[in-house]
């Protein structure tokens, strides 16, 4: 299904439904696809918003965690949304972390999957490799436990960004600051409900990364997803979206 773009100032999102806002933030090499299940399945119950982040947009010195968070803060205060949900996949997890840690007031709940923030394995010291796909093909099936799930639309799209000069120094720019961005010492202090949903089989933030969350932030729950890797909603979606309806429900 095709969503309608909709566009506020500098601010392009989606969004669909009625309820409560269920903010959406995508990672690196993420896109409006990775959410397709969950915007249908919770478009039901809830305004879904998935703004799309400027990740090769900003000047390089704010192609940072802290400010795509700054960028998340502004588009949620133009938009006014109140009471929000907000989910993060593996850097937008980081960045949703950065954004509560300074706006808890606006939050309602928080959900994590595969969140940056604590370790992540990135692609490798040698990435990226560009012009070669095989490499780019491998890596990406790297990211969840079916490589079937790796489309030949999905390694395009990974191997265009990677033969991108510009995005490739933004990448690795954003990777940089997510790993000096460690928020270890910070999670304490998040008092929202916090529901974790991790891949059991994630080779990127391993489920030992999950348990660490589970640990360090006070008032969350953890959930573990059977062959599945750093994408849970896009890999195993009815089980996701059980999980995630579930948390919710409780939030009433």
């Amino acid at each position: 299904m095709n969503y309608e773009i909709k566009t506020e100032g500098k601010f392009k999102f989606v969004e669909e439904g009625e309820g409560e806002p269920l903010i959406l933030l995508h990672g690196l090499f993420g896109a409006l696809s990775n959410f397709m299940d969950l915007v249908e399945h919770f478009r039901k119950t809830h305004k879904v918003v998935v703004p799309l982040l400027p990740l090769w947009d900003l000047n390089i010195l704010d192609t940072s965690v802290g400010g795509l968070a700054k960028y998340v803060h502004k588009f949620l205060e133009t938009r006014n949304y109140q009471n929000i949900h907000l989910l993060g996949n593996s850097l937008g997890g980081h960045i949703a972390l950065v954004y509560i840690l300074k706006h808890q007031e606006n939050v309602k709940s928080l959900i994590l999957t595969g969140s940056s923030g604590l370790f992540e394995n990135g692609m490798g010291e040698t990435y990226p490799k560009r012009g070669d796909y095989e490499y780019i093909k491998k890596k990406t099936e790297l990211t969840f436990y079916d490589p079937a799930i790796a489309t030949k639309e999905l390694v395009d799209e990974v191997f265009d960004i990677v033969n991108n000069r510009l995005k490739v120094i933004k990448i690795i720019a954003l990777a940089k600051s997510a790993i000096r961005h460690n928020l270890g010492d910070e999670l304490m202090d998040i008092t929202v409900p916090t529901c974790l949903i991790w891949g059991q089989n994630d080779t990127i933030t391993p489920p030992m990364v999950g348990e660490e969350f589970k640990k360090l932030i006070p008032n969350s729950e953890l959930h573990f997803v059977d062959k599945c890797g750093h994408a849970p909603m896009m890999e195993q979606p009815a089980e996701f979206n059980a999980i995630l309806g579930a948390f919710l429900a409780k939030l009433k």
